[in-house]
C-alpha cells in the first residue's frame, strides 16, 4: 500500500509527502516530531484518504483545534500503527468570520468525537460531520471556552425544556416496539459519571450514546494558564486519577522536555521507569477486580484481593513520592528525589512483592480465568475487530485485545525501556475476554520492568546519582514551537500537544486521552448484543472518566 514514503529525515519526508499530495499542499508547517502540511479545508477528506490509503498512515491519534489572532486551526495528528515513530501533520486552517472545515470523520471514525471536542470548546464547524453537537458541555452552553473571544463573566443560562419530564409522552413511538433505557450517570458499572443512552429492542442492544462531560473541569485552559517550570505538572495526576498519576506525569514531562531540548540524567529515567510500572500494575489491578465486580458480582473475593495487592504498590509509591496517588512526583528533567532512606529496606519491600506475586496472578487465574460464569460472560462478547479498532484509534490493552500489537514503550522508546528485557503482551480473541487476559498478563511484564530496574539501583554508584537535569529557572520556548508527544499510560497512548508564544506558559495545551478514544468504540462493541454484554463491555475498556472529560 506504500507509495514510499519511508523512514527518512524530516525534511525528506515533507518533500515525499508534498509530492504525493502535489498542489494540495499550502505550506508546510513546522512540528518539532512532525513534518507538517497545510492544506484547504475542502480537500481534508481527499487529503487524509490519500495519506492513509497510499502513505499508510492509518492511525489519527490526535486532533487538535486553537484559535490563532487571524485564524482557527485544526490540526490532524497522524502515525502509522506499525511504526509511531513516522508521524505527520495536516493543518487545516479556516478564517475567523467562517470557521467551517470539511470532517476527517469518513476517513477516521474516531475524528466523529475528536471534531466535536473542537466544536464545542474551541467552535470550528465541520460541515459534513455526521452527529457535530457538544459533546463536553451541555447543549445550552453559550460561547466557545477554548476560543478567543469567549467571555468568561457572561452568565449561563438553561431554558427551562432542559428540566422536561425525561418520561414524557414525547419519548413513546406508537409504531415501534424499543425501550429507551438511562444506563447511569450515577450507576457503579458506569465507572464514573457516564451516561448510557441505550435503545432496546426487547433485551437486545440496537443503539448506544455514551453521554460524557459531567466531570469535566476545562484542564487544558488550566494547564494554559499554568507555567512550564512548575505550575502544570501537578494536573496529569488528576486527569486518570485512580493509579496512573505517573505516567500521566510523564506524559508533560516528554513534551516539555523534547520541546525545551532537556536531557534527563540516566538514574533519573531508571526511577521514572520504575515509579510508571508500578502504576501500571496498580491500574491493571483495579481494573481486574472492578471488572469481576461488574460481571458476576465478585466482591468479597476478587475485588478485594486486587485491592490488596493495589494497597502493598501504594505503600512503595508513597515511600518513593510522599503521597497515595496525586504524586506530583516527577519535575521537568527529571524526579523530584532520590529513593527513599534506607535505600536497602525500599528494595526488600520491593521484592517481597515481586517474590509474591507470581502466586497471587495463579489466584486470580484460578477465581478468574477458568471461572464458568466469567467465560460465559465474556468469551466472544464485546467484539472488536482489529481494523475497527484502529478506525476507532484504540490503543493500549483495549487494542493489544483486538491484536494490534502497538505500545510506545518499544515502539517509540523513551525513559529506560529499550535498555530492559520484557515483551508487548497481544491477544487475537478480539473480546472482553481477551482484555482481561492482557491487563493480567501485562501486570507480570511490569514486574520484570520493575525487578530490572531495582537490579540496576541497587548497583548504581552513589557519586552518580543525578536526579534532575539543569533546567532553566524560567523556560520559555521559542515561538510557534509546536509538539505532540506520547507515553504508552496503563490505558493506552496519552498524548500531549502544546504549542508555545514565547512566554513561560503555552499557548496551547491538548491533552489526548486513552479512555476518550476508546469508549467511543463502545457502540461498535455493543450493538445486537445482550444488556449484560454491555455492561462487560464498558468494563473491559477499562475506562476513568477524570481522563476521559477532562
Amino acid at each position: 500500500m506504500s507509495t514510499g514514503v519511508e523512514e527518512t529525515s524530516d525534511v525528506e519526508r515533507e518533500d515525499q509527502l508534498e509530492a504525493l499530495l502535489g498542489d494540495r499542499v499550502l505550506a508546510r508547517d513546522e512540528h518539532l516530531n512532525a513534518p507538517g502540511v497545510v492544506v484547504n479545508p475542502g480537500d481534508v477528506q481527499d487529503v487524509l484518504f490519500t495519506l492513509r490509503d497510499e502513505a499508510g498512515y492509518d492511525h489519527c491519534s490526535c486532533v487538535t483545534a486553537q484559535q490563532y489572532e487571524d485564524r482557527y486551526e485544526t490540526i490532524y495528528h497522524l502515525k502509522k500503527f506499525a511504526d509511531p515513530t513516522d508521524e505527520v501533520s495536516v493543518v487545516v486552517p479556516t478564517p475567523l468570520d467562517a470557521p467551517v472545515s470539511q470532517s476527517a470523520e469518513p476517513v477516521y471514525r474516531t475524528a466523529d468525537w475528536h471534531e466535536r471536542e473542537a466544536y464545542d470548546l474551541v467552535g470550528i464547524e465541520y460541515d459534513d460531520h455526521p452527529d457535530l453537537r457538544r459533546i463536553l458541555l451541555p447543549e445550552t452552553w453559550q460561547g466557545h471556552p477554548l476560543g478567543g473571544d469567549y467571555d468568561q463573566d457572561k452568565p449561563q443560562v438553561v431554558t427551562l425544556s432542559e428540566h422536561a419530564n425525561p418520561l414524557a409522552p414525547d419519548h413513546r413511538d406508537s409504531e415501534g416496539d424499543t425501550m429507551f433505557l438511562n444506563v447511569g450517570p450515577h450507576h457503579p458499572a458506569t465507572h464514573g459519571v457516564l451516561h448510557v443512552k441505550t435503545v432496546l429492542d426487547g433485551e437486545t442492544v440496537v443503539d448506544v450514546d455514551p453521554d460524557i462531560g459531567y466531570l469535566h473541569r476545562c484542564e487544558e485552559q488550566m494547564c494554559q494558564q499554568g507555567t512550564y517550570r512548575h505550575q502544570i505538572m501537578p494536573y496529569p495526576d488528576r486527569w486518570d486519577y485512580v493509579s496512573s498519576g505517573l505516567l500521566n506525569e510523564w506524559a508533560y514531562a516528554r513534551a516539555i522536555e523534547d520541546m525545551a531540548d532537556i536531557e534527563v540524567p540516566e538514574y533519573a529515567q531508571i526511577i521514572r521507569t520504575m515509579g510508571s510500572e508500578l502504576c501500571r500494575i496498580a491500574s491493571h489491578m483495579l481494573a481486574l477486580g472492578t471488572f469481576a465486580l461488574d460481571v458476576y458480582g465478585e466482591f468479597t473475593a476478587t475485588f478485594m484481593y486486587t485491592f490488596r495487592d493495589r494497597e502493598i504498590i501504594q505503600d512503595l509509591l508513597e515511600d518513593l513520592t510522599g503521597q497515595r496517588m496525586m504524586f506530583n512526583y516527577f519535575r521537568v528533567g527529571g524526579v523530584a528525589w532520590d529513593l527513599p532512606e534506607p535505600r536497602e529496606e525500599f528494595f526488600a519491600q520491593a521484592r517481597d512483592f515481586l517474590n509474591e506475586l507470581p502466586s497471587k496472578v495463579d489466584e486470580y487465574n484460578d477465581l478468574i480465568t477458568t471461572n464458568e460464569i466469567f467465560q460465559l460472560r465474556c468469551a466472544d462478547t464485546g467484539i472488536l475487530e482489529p481494523e475497527v479498532a484502529k478506525q476507532y484509534g484504540c490503543t493500549g490493552p483495549v487494542a493489544r485485545g483486538s491484536g494490534i500489537d502497538y505500545d510506545l514503550r518499544r515502539d517509540d522508546p523513551y525513559g529506560y525501556y529499550d535498555e530492559l528485557d520484557w515483551d508487548v503482551v497481544t491477544m487475537d480473541g478480539c473480546d472482553n475476554y481477551s482484555r482481561v487476559l492482557v491487563r493480567m498478563q501485562e501486570v507480570e511484564e511490569s514486574a520484570k520492568i520493575v525487578e530490572q530496574c531495582l537490579d540496576v539501583l541497587e548497583s548504581w554508584p552513589e557519586d552518580e546519582r543525578d536526579i534532575q537535569a539543569n533546567v532553566p529557572r524560567t523556560l520559555k520556548p521559542d515561538a510557534d514551537a509546536e509538539i505532540y508527544r506520547a507515553v504508552e499510560a496503563a490505558k493506552g497512548e496519552l498524548g500531549i500537544y502544546m504549542r508555545s508564544d514565547g512566554t513561560d506558559k503555552p499557548a496551547r495545551f491538548k491533552i489526548r486521552s486513552p479512555c476518550f478514544s476508546n469508549l467511543q468504540a463502545l457502540g461498535e462493541m455493543t450493538e445486537g448484543e445482550y444488556i449484560p454484554d454491555l455492561v462487560a463491555s464498558l468494563g473491559s475498556l477499562d475506562i476513568v472518566l477524570g481522563e476521559v472529560d477532562r
